[in-house]
């Protein structure tokens, strides 16, 4: 039986033009809302009662319950007959997170899109390669549009002279280690000499940067993502600067090559933690690993995003000395700590 209070609230409700709807971001048409608080308010109404309710025709309203099912918001018939709604708080939250899911991995293909687009552009114009910029306010410019592009990761080499006044960059690094994203840093030093440069460094060490320290360091360098970078071409007496900026292609694959040969002899700036120092967090991280779940599961159950996340697995990787997740694993458990 079909209840017409609620049929006149229903239809006063489809009458009404909102400008946006929350459920259009996960999917859901207008019609199958309505559909969905039928079937949540009258689940004995049926096809025909749902139909008279949202005032679709029946074919409609079985074309969004089946859109429904596939949705996961409703569940097919049961030994009792008919469609029955699955719990809005469980099934919104399972489609809510399909939608990030799908928005991830099109994420990824965006990024393996760009890639081609950007090989396509050199082809075509081999200049786009690189781009000159001149004087401290150009470079500042450029390594803002840099820090603000980054997505995974972002590697340096820090020696003197510095293209840029330090403390806007130093804001620009702060920045980045706060949206998660990792950031590994290679210090000359002698540019760790200078007070300032130490206190700067100690403070993004604080804030999450992997440091490491070489006698010296072949140029001053800015990777990210291992697909930009950035440079220094010249230092004149006067005190102007000249950087270039490099674009996708086999020269920021080889600087990107340069950096990890260069990580790898170089000493970690700090003192590991030791065994008690292992955080309760820490350890969960480990044993989720350890058990095989995957990267968006872990970050699910940690409550983190996945560049958090992947931040965090990198600083442990760090402490422990892993050059890699199995390695991690292997010292983890050599300390018991799975």
């Amino acid at each position: 039986m079909v209840n017409t209070a609620y049929d006149t609230d229903l239809q006063h409700t489809a009458r009404q033009t909102p400008a946006a709807s929350p459920w259009a971001a996960v999917g859901v048409s207008a019609l199958e809302e309505q559909v969905y608080q039928a079937v949540l308010h009258q689940p004995d109404a049926g096809a025909a009662g749902w139909a008279l309710l949202t005032g679709a025709s029946p074919a409609r309203v079985r074309e969004a319950c089946n859109r429904l099912l596939a949705l996961g918001l409703i569940q097919p018939p049961d030994s009792m007959g008919g469609l029955r709604a699955i719990d809005p708080r469980v099934a919104i939250r399972a489609l809510i997170r399909r939608r990030e899911t799908e928005s991830e991995l099109l994420a990824a293909t965006a990024e393996e899109i760009a890639t081609a687009y950007e090989a396509g552009l050199l082809r075509e114009e081999p200049a786009r390669l690189i781009e000159v910029a001149s004087g401290e306010g150009t470079i500042a410019a450029r390594l803002e549009e840099l820090y603000a592009r980054a997505e995974h990761e972002v590697c340096l080499f820090d020696t003197p002279p510095y293209l840029a006044p330090p403390a806007p960059q130093a804001d620009l690094q702060a920045d980045l280690l706060r949206r998660g994203i990792v950031s590994r840093g290679i210090y000359a030093a002698t540019a760790l000499e200078d007070p300032n440069v130490l206190s700067r460094t100690w403070k993004m060490v604080g804030l999450g940067e992997q440091a490491r320290v070489l006698p010296s360091v072949p140029l001053k360098l800015l990777v990210v993502d291992g697909c930009r970078a950035m440079l220094p071409l010249t230092a004149s007496a006067a005190g102007g600067y000249c950087a270039v900026v490099v674009w996708h292609s086999a020269v920021t694959e080889a600087l990107q090559k340069l950096f990890e040969l260069a990580w790898q002899q170089a000493t970690p700036l700090g003192r590991a933690a030791g065994d008690g120092e292992l955080s309760e967090g820490e350890r969960t991280l480990i044993r989720l690993l350890a058990a095989g779940m995957k990267d968006e599961a872990v970050a699910r159950h940690l409550g983190v995003s996945l560049r958090t996340l992947r931040r965090r697995v990198s600083e442990l990787q760090e402490r422990l000395g892993a050059a890699s997740r199995f390695q991690l694993g292997v010292r983890a458990a050599q300390r018991d700590w799975v």
